[in-house]
């Protein structure tokens, strides 16, 4: 009788140390364990979404934008570009551009003064200018940033629309990262009120997907070696689809 005691306690007690050995994440991450069919390079991994904290570096910033004009039609050739900071310390970091620019979805292209020129060709463009905190993150607070349309040559304006779009800080196309680290997605969400307009954000990668109703920075972890790709759609919290060419983002990253 004492054995069979011995023996169903050793039992017990073997179900509650394999209990207690689960896998614990952080609070606020999701997981994602399976084949990452995201990726181009196919392997199996658990991605991990992580919503990051808000910066609230700055929140008083205000960029204003003096040039070019509201669908302003220049030759082609060097466009200027005027701009007024205030309430930011513009130039007390040279290591780094704190002023961005994203012209028609392209890379963003740091600058070290608020005055400066660009090559353009013919064509209809449009940018969109913000200032960042201390970790290159966008900064987000109405006023912060600012966009704008512009025509050189002999083009038309986009047509009207007042649907809002994306503009992407981070990751850049091609950026390389070193196993294991971390891949930050960074963006604004244009024209729109992200509570206020019932909209969100979705990020795919590959068969994977990830909801965002808030407009902070996600961090994305485990992903394999090898080449992903990123998407961004912004979508109304039904899932309508925006028709504007900004709407969705892509970008080529690769894990080495």
């Amino acid at each position: 009788m004492d054995m069979k005691k011995s023996l169903f306690w050793c039992y017990c007690g073997c179900l509650l140390l394999m209990a207690g050995c689960g896998t614990q994440t952080a609070k606020d991450e999701i997981v994602v364990s399976g084949t990452a069919e995201d990726s181009l390079a196919v392997a199996n991994s658990s991605i991990g979404f992580s919503m990051m904290e808000e910066s609230n570096e700055f929140p008083d910033a205000i960029i204003e934008m003096y040039a070019p004009l509201s669908n302003q039609t220049f030759s082609p050739g060097r466009i200027p570009f005027e701009f007024n900071i205030k309430n930011y310390p513009f130039g007390e970091e040279p290591s780094h551009p704190q002023l961005f620019l994203i012209t028609n979805g392209a890379d963003p292209v740091g600058h070290h003064s608020p005055i400066f020129q660009l090559e353009f060709k013919e064509g209809t463009y449009r940018t969109v200018a913000y200032l960042v905190d201390s970790q290159g993150l966008c900064l987000k607070e109405f006023g912060n940033y600012v966009d704008r349309d512009f025509m050189v040559g002999n083009s038309r304006p986009f047509p009207y629309s007042a649907e809002p779009y994306i503009a992407l800080n981070l990751p850049r196309n091609n950026q390389a990262y070193a196993e294991g680290e971390d891949v930050i997605v960074d963006f604004l969400v244009v024209g729109g009120d992200m509570l206020m307009d019932q909209l969100k954000v979705v990020v795919k990668l590959g068969s994977q997907e990830f909801e965002m109703s808030d407009m902070v920075p996600l961090s994305i972890s485990n992903l394999p070696k090898g080449e992903h790709l990123i998407q961004l759609e912004l979508r109304k919290q039904d899932g309508k689809v925006f028709d504007g060419p900004f709407s969705s983002v892509q970008k080529s990253i690769l894990i080495q």
